[in-house]
């Protein structure tokens, strides 16, 4: 299953921009506005936030369905539809696009109902694991917990959503920091992505790399498959992480946890200082 999403996710957006300069090059030639603008009413909005997500990285989290999104399809198909005489092209390519998205939003962005881990268990240290730091340091779990901490396992730097998170949470680097606590961002990733990223913010947040996936084993978070297919060029593994956020107190010991069923739907920062409240864990 994990292996069709891989193909399917890099197909879509092959398929959308394909759908989308097709249905411009129709209205270019003086085609059906009502037919071929449906068309795009059905791909334009969700490749306009994906390719924002991927060009400006500022965009942590969405909704989970996009519910207006959905609407838009809906419209576009309908009019589409009804747009005319010899419009069966364009209701046949509106209702792929909107299928497409369909399958995007529910299905693709999902990990299929993803029940919490069992390695996980609140009120108890985390399993034994290594991960490698910027200056080719093997650190371990008892290492990064031995003061309150949040890990954040995140897929890699190729993923927007994951990079806009890091963003996020720079920005609040300051206030962590004065509260010391630690940030741990941890990705199976080549080791040299993670280290350009560590170059990209001035914080002392620890920038890790969990090779070959053994943490995420570890911890029950790993992914089978779960890179876009052909992303394995650039160097990454097919295998990936997950979206997952733990925070520990200062006896190491987890007091919460996120292990988001959707890529695209993350806590905010305000989420783990309010935890780290409520448990005492700091008083600011």
């Amino acid at each position: 299953m994990n292996l069709l999403k891989s193909i399917f996710i890099s197909s879509y957006m092959m398929a959308i921009m394909g759908i989308a300069g097709y249905a411009g090059w129709m209205l270019y030639q003086g085609e059906s506005l009502m037919a071929w603008g449906g068309v795009l009413l059905t791909v334009a909005p969700i490749l306009t936030v994906i390719m924002r997500a991927m060009m400006l990285k500022d965009m942590a989290r969405t909704s989970a369905h996009f519910p207006l999104i959905n609407l838009l399809g809906l419209a576009g198909t309908a009019l589409a539809g009804f747009g005319g005489p010899s419009t069966g092209a364009a209701t046949l390519l509106a209702v792929v696009g909107w299928v497409a998205f369909l399958l995007y939003s529910y299905w693709f962005s999902t990990y299929g109902d993803r029940q919490p881990s069992m390695k996980l268990v609140v009120g108890s240290k985390l399993p034994h694991f290594t991960v490698r730091d910027v200056n080719d340091n093997i650190v371990s779990s008892a290492q990064l917990t031995n003061k309150p901490a949040i890990l954040i396992f995140y897929r890699g730097n190729w993923c927007p959503f994951c990079t806009a998170q890091i963003k996020e949470l720079m920005a609040r680097y300051k206030q962590l920091d004065a509260l010391g606590v630690r940030v741990a961002l941890i990705a199976p990733q080549p080791h040299e992505n993670t280290v350009g990223v560590s170059k990209t913010y001035d914080a002392k947040f620890d920038f890790l790399t969990d090779e070959e996936n053994a943490a995420a084993r570890a911890l029950g978070i790993e992914h089978k498959n779960g890179l876009p297919m052909g992303m394995q060029a650039l160097g990454y593994d097919s295998d990936t992480v997950m979206p997952t956020v733990i925070i520990t107190g200062k006896d190491g010991k987890i007091v919460w946890t996120h292990e988001t069923d959707n890529y695209r739907v993350r806590p905010e920062p305000d989420t783990f200082l309010e935890v780290l409240r409520l448990h005492g864990v700091v008083t600011a």
